[in-house]
């Protein structure tokens, strides 16, 4: 049985197209589950695609030890929705470096709910936006911290770059605490490219466009360090900076 479609007056899907949702829903309804097992590590990294409407949606439970990282890079060109649920055990480590990049009319999406239901768990998300024309770029992100997680780590940073006065970024990142011996925080910062920066980069040679691209490569490729595979950090670092050509 297909699960109900969304609607805005759930959290999670508040700022969707559901009009670009709603003719693919019964492929995407039922997310992706998996388990990691205790003290094994999982990696995974999301590549745009070539289709104008492109979902993800993944269930994650970590066990003992368990760790996971996922590098996602969400550009679709109608509606794009990059969607993780995990659940850390006992010392179990989440990571999630994601990149909106947005151009026209787009609407590009990174939900999220990491639940810390065991001691000593460890979660780090960092999502970065670039949008330009009228796209919308959002991330919701919920932290829950269960009662007898003592010692869990969390961490979200969230920052947007707006290239035009029509775009518009969304950042909800949330806590719910029910532990008193953790360490956790998130910072959300919305802004746009530096004008001396700017001046700089073109005093030095570059055209307007290449100098823009310059300083957003530099706000998103970061996000890649961590992979691990070369062929595939090659790939997202190349998708990354042909998506920020075709924004500035």
């Amino acid at each position: 049985m297909t699960a109900p479609f969304p609607t805005h007056k759930q959290e999670e899907w508040r700022y969707a197209d559901l009009d670009a949702l709603r003719p693919v829903w019964q492929q995407f309804a039922e997310p992706l589950t998996l388990t990691v097992g205790p003290a094994e590590s999982f990696e995974k990294i999301w590549l745009p695609g070539d289709d104008e409407v492109l979902v993800r949606r993944i269930q994650i439970a970590l066990e003992k030890g368990a760790k996971a990282r996922i590098f996602a890079l969400n550009t679709a060109a109608e509606y794009g929705r990059t969607e993780i649920e995990v659940s850390l055990a006992e010392g179990a480590d989440f990571e999630l470096f994601g990149a909106n990049i947005g151009t026209g009319v787009s609407t590009n999406e990174i939900v999220t709910n990491v639940k810390h239901i065991g001691v000593g768990g460890c979660s780090r998300q960092t999502i970065r936006s670039v949008l330009n024309g009228k796209a919308v770029g959002s991330y919701l992100g919920k932290v829950e911290v269960a009662r007898g997680a003592q010692q869990t780590d969390a961490e979200q940073s969230v920052k947007a770059m707006l290239l035009d006065r029509g775009a518009t970024a969304n950042c909800k990142p949330e806590l719910e605490i029910f532990a008193d011996d953790v360490k956790c925080a998130h910072g959300a910062t919305v802004g746009e490219l530096d004008a001396m920066q700017l001046f700089y980069a073109e005093s030095r040679g570059l055209d307007p466009a290449s100098a823009r691209a310059l300083l957003l490569e530099g706000f998103i490729m970061g996000l890649w360090d961590n992979v691990e595979n070369a062929a595939q950090h090659d790939a997202i670092s190349t998708a990354a900076k042909t998506a920020l050509r075709r924004v500035v």
